[in-house]
């Protein structure tokens, strides 16, 4: 069973420096500072994070520690279209997103035309010797979600590029690794697996906003 940090956090947790609460439509939701990507609300310069297509997103929402502050170097596995990552780049330092399918990949170009400090590779998180040459060692923070089996084996092979005191910030999605199985069951052999490498810090289900994903915070032992 799923025993670390499982309690209820309050949702008004710190945030970090240049994510805020504003008001979209007459609703509180988080938000960043950039230019919209995937048709969210904006406010101004402030642009709506919705935590419904976002798993990082969703694990703010929910009050868990990130342990992001803002003007981190990242390392983010899986970037897709560039929903989430566009929203980090916002508020973090270097951000390397690391993306394999050339469709999303395309996308993800168009949302770092305005956005300097995001870095898309067109890589495979499975092989991290393929852009070990690019993203610099030491990253503060590496965000993962990437929908494959072995989910934790690709934290654990990219844990070489984590600082000593950096974070783990990984999206579980159990469809992925075994449709077949038990969410929960899927969830507890991740989390055996990962320990191989990692501390978990706090691991929450992300039911309120994605359906069989589990939010771990983890940092490297």
């Amino acid at each position: 069973m799923l025993t670390t940090a499982m309690a209820r956090v309050s949702p008004m947790s710190e945030l970090p420096d240049g994510v805020e609460r504003r008001q979209f439509d007459g609703t509180e939701r988080l938000a960043t500072r950039g230019e919209p990507v995937y048709g969210e609300p904006t406010d101004g310069d402030w642009r709506a994070w919705n935590p419904t297509r976002s798993k990082l997103g969703a694990m703010l929402e929910l009050g868990m520690e990130i342990g992001l502050g803002g003007g981190e170097t990242v390392l983010y596995l899986g970037a897709a279209s560039g929903t989430t990552v566009s929203h980090v780049a916002d508020f973090a330092g270097p951000t390397y997103a690391v993306e394999f399918a050339a469709r999303p990949a395309r996308d993800l170009l168009e949302a770092a035309e305005s956005r300097p400090r995001l870095f898309p590779l067109l890589k495979d998180a499975r092989k991290p010797e393929t852009y070990a040459h690019i993203v610099e060692s030491d990253v503060d923070v590496i965000v993962q979600d990437v929908a494959t089996r072995g989910q934790a084996r690709v934290a654990l092979e990219n844990a070489q590029f984590l600082d000593d005191d950096g974070r783990l910030l990984l999206a579980v999605k159990a469809r992925s690794e075994d449709v077949t199985r038990d969410p929960g069951e899927v969830f507890d052999d991740v989390r055996a697996e990962l320990e191989a490498g990692y501390e978990i810090l706090e691991s929450r289900r992300l039911e309120d906003y994605h359906t069989d994903h589990l939010g771990i915070v983890a940092r490297p032992k």
